[in-house]
């Protein structure tokens, strides 16, 4: 059994002349240059390239994307109000456009994080009253979704509900009006507000709680009409890969409300496993937290393991690596690259499976009346043939006409 067949599609395409005849026994080349599936990571550099103070910092960040570049096709970029926006009124629009523009021109779709969320929130909010808070919420909802369309049309517009109204870290405005009006109705209105700024958006539910408690939180949510496009369920795995049993409950779990899946933020470390006794990963402080050896080798072989597993999902629709770099969150070695920029085993594990495994490069030849079948990856293609070439969008099965032009 194929257990990818659903990521494949076969084109009959007819190849013709310049002069419109059918282009008989002509070799053909079928090369990918896109893919459907989104796969992914943290694109937090790319912000970082436009925010460069000197020369020898926009060359790192510039080596680290143009190592992002050769992997991914989707990128996450931060919205952390707290950050975005530290002072009223003072927003890092500019460089995030920019960093949004710049990946978007180089064919990256792009996914904003997070519209909604109790932690980096803006402090600045606490002076105002829970009915300000949400008036302001959901204006700054507004005019993030509006300013980006057309550059981010997708969006992690409420992060972490099930804990929100519960959280007592700290005092925070979000979980306050969480907690006066309760998770679905709060879900309800920020997505009514993302939904509106963008009717075309995609809008994803966002959590870390794989338990039951989510799911009667998706059930609930789809009850009250709230148009979630897509489930969006966090993996970090400081405390060791969850494997193939929790992996395949937690798909069989979700699968139930036949929404589309995207692991948004998966981690799978290169050195010692956090303890298991802490219970929220930011506890886990240390000085500094080496990869070693055989971490990077476990690390590569759990990545393949879980990526393939996802890919053969027919529900999965994106998976995005959450650190690109070791170092980045908590200090953890969970990054592709290690500190001093080098590739790790995982990064040529990945690469061998995107760019290599799951990706289509064909050679045919036409028959006498110029048809000849392609079957491949969903995703863009180059059509070469004779010193000419066409565009292919394979995305399903299909019967179509090609006209190649010459190669510029």
């Amino acid at each position: 059994m194929d257990h990818l067949a659903h990521r494949r599609a076969t084109a009959r395409l007819r190849i013709l002349n310049p002069d419109g005849t059918p282009a008989a026994n002509r070799a053909v080349r079928a090369d990918q240059v896109s893919h459907q599936f989104l796969f992914g990571c943290g694109a937090f550099d790319a912000l970082g390239l436009m925010n460069a103070r000197s020369e020898a910092e926009k060359a790192r960040f510039a080596d680290r994307m143009e190592k992002w570049l050769a992997l991914f096709n989707y990128g996450t970029l931060p919205f952390y109000w707290g950050r975005y926006e530290p002072a009223e009124g003072q927003t890092a629009f500019e460089p995030t456009m920019a960093a949004a523009r710049w990946l978007t021109e180089r064919g990256v779709r792009v996914k904003g994080h997070p519209l909604c969320w109790h932690t980096v929130c803006a402090p600045w909010l606490m002076k105002y009253d829970n009915a300000e808070i949400l008036r302001r919420q959901l204006a700054r909802i507004r005019r993030e979704v509006t300013a980006f369309r057309g550059v981010i049309d997708m969006w992690d517009v409420i992060n972490e509900v099930v804990i929100m109204p519960v959280f007592d870290k700290y005092d925070n405005a979000v979980t306050r009006i969480c907690r006066e009006l309760g998770r679905v109705p709060l879900v309800r209105e920020v997505f009514a507000e993302a939904k509106a700024s963008n009717p075309d958006a995609i809008l994803l539910l966002n959590d870390f709680n794989t338990s039951p408690a989510y799911e009667q939180l998706i059930e609930a949510c789809l009850e009250a009409g709230v148009p979630i496009s897509a489930i969006g369920i966090q993996s970090h795995q400081h405390q060791g890969y969850w494997g193939l049993e929790k992996l395949n409950d937690v798909l069989a779990r979700f699968s139930r409300f036949g929404l589309p899946i995207h692991f948004t933020e998966n981690t799978l470390i290169s050195g010692e496993l956090m303890p298991p006794h802490i219970v929220d990963l930011n506890d886990w402080q240390v000085d500094s937290w080496p990869s070693t050896p055989e971490g990077e080798a476990r690390q590569a072989r759990e990545v393949a393991e879980m990526y393939t597993v996802l890919f053969s999902h027919p529900l999965v629709e994106a998976i995005t690596t959450w650190d690109f770099n070791d170092g980045s969150w908590l200090k953890a070695p969970s990054g592709l690259l290690r500190l001093d920029g080098s590739a790790k085993p995982v990064y040529d594990t990945l690469r061998g499976l995107i760019h290599g495994a799951w990706e289509t490069h064909e050679d045919l030849v036409t028959d006498a009346d110029g048809f000849v079948t392609l079957t491949g990856f969903k995703g863009g293609y180059t059509i070469r043939s004779g010193g000419l070439s066409a565009a292919l969008t394979l995305d399903q099965d299909q019967t179509v006409q090609l006209k190649p032009v010459p190669i510029v």
